[in-house]
């Protein structure tokens, strides 16, 4: 009998190529944080330096859009707060409608890249460690996936890290996450955008805007209901399943 030791297989050498991903969002993370970039990520920044920002714009308007896309992915893959002032800072700078498609369209690609990062890195552990119980659950989640992760995104108090991470653990498709998410943020995207667009009346007068605008009434009851809304045809197939 040879004592020599079994050669690893491609597989388990390859095993931790999967992690790659989530230590890369680690990283950039780690790099925001060093860098002090967060402290900065305000609307007294946005106010100290808003004639700078609105003339680069205007003279580069291309490039400070693709500038503004970019920081903004980084910022949702390093699941780093912020989002919102981003939201706003685009408003005020593009307008309520380019401001609001362009944070749109971030916050869709970066929580795409942690959704994809998540499930690549934790795909075979939650396979292992499901037993028949959590496979059922799972199951029924995957069913019902576009009305509960569209109920999450339209939730004012849900934040989109902790979303992206949950969904990117549960066995969901491709197209539901990135559809859900893209509907689910428009209420969000271009409510704070368009609050962005006033801020040089605000600025003039040496004013804030109030970033709690989603908790107010007037806005966080209408999207509690649509995310009630969307969360109907699960709950009428929990009933028919249920009688059944």
């Amino acid at each position: 009998m040879s004592d020599t030791p079994a050669a690893p297989t491609p597989s388990s050498r390859n095993a931790w190529l999967r992690w790659l991903p989530l230590a890369g969002i680690a990283a950039l993370f780690v790099a925001l944080i060093a860098s002090g970039a967060l402290r900065k990520l305000s609307l007294g920044d946005l106010a100290a330096h808003h004639e700078q920002l609105l003339r680069f714009v205007a003279a580069h308007p291309l490039a400070s859009l693709a500038v503004y896309v970019a920081l903004f992915v980084a910022l949702i893959v390093a699941c780093s707060p912020g989002p919102s002032v981003m939201s706003v800072a685009g408003g005020f700078l593009f307008g309520p409608f380019l401001g609001g498609a362009a944070a749109l369209m971030s916050v869709t690609a970066g929580s795409t890249i942690v959704f994809l990062a998540c499930r690549t890195a934790f795909r075979d552990w939650a396979a292992r460690r499901a037993g028949p119980t959590i496979a059922r659950i799972e199951a029924g989640f995957s069913r019902d996936a576009f009305p509960y992760l569209l109920a999450m995104r339209l939730m004012p108090v849900a934040p989109v890290a902790l979303v992206n991470l949950a969904a990117g653990l549960a066995r969901l498709r491709l197209s539901t996450f990135v559809l859900a998410t893209f509907a689910g943020s428009i209420p969000a995207a271009f409510i704070f955008a368009g609050l962005g667009s006033g801020l040089g009346r605000l600025f003039h007068r040496h004013e804030r805007p109030d970033l709690h605008l989603l908790a107010r009434p007037d806005i966080a009851l209408p999207l509690m209901g649509l995310a009630l809304l969307s969360l109907l045809p699960a709950i009428a197939r929990l009933r028919r399943a249920r009688t059944a």
